[in-house]
């Protein structure tokens, strides 16, 4: 599924593969007590081919390359991009699996009046 989603070419289905299998140990360590993967299939499936994009896109970006010869300075940059779409697209895995991921961040413990 990833691999259709993603357009990924076959020379990184092996790469893409690994990440599957990673997108797959996390996220069924955050699913909610007594939720399975089978439990959410569709979700499931669906969640881990973008979370296994995210990392594909994540891997291919970097801070950029700069060099300077006397007084010219060259750089090449471009990594935004590449963050910005690992980033949404890790977003898009945990919206599809929301309803069955455990609790993370703010949380009220309690209160004094």
């Amino acid at each position: 599924m990833a691999q259709a989603l993603g357009g990924v070419s076959e020379a990184q289905r092996g790469p893409l593969e690994v990440l599957c299998r990673s997108a797959k140990a996390e996220l069924a360590g955050r699913l909610r007590e007594g939720v399975t993967p089978k439990d959410c299939r569709p979700a499931f499936v669906l969640g881990c081919a973008w979370l296994a994009l995210a990392g594909l896109a994540g891997g291919a970006y970097s801070d950029g390359v700069e060099f300077t010869a006397g007084e010219v300075t060259v750089r090449e940059s471009g990594g935004g991009q590449a963050r910005e779409r690992a980033a949404a697209l890790r977003l898009q895995a945990e919206t599809v699996l929301g309803p069955y991921l455990k609790d993370r961040g703010f949380l009220f413990r309690g209160v004094e009046g």
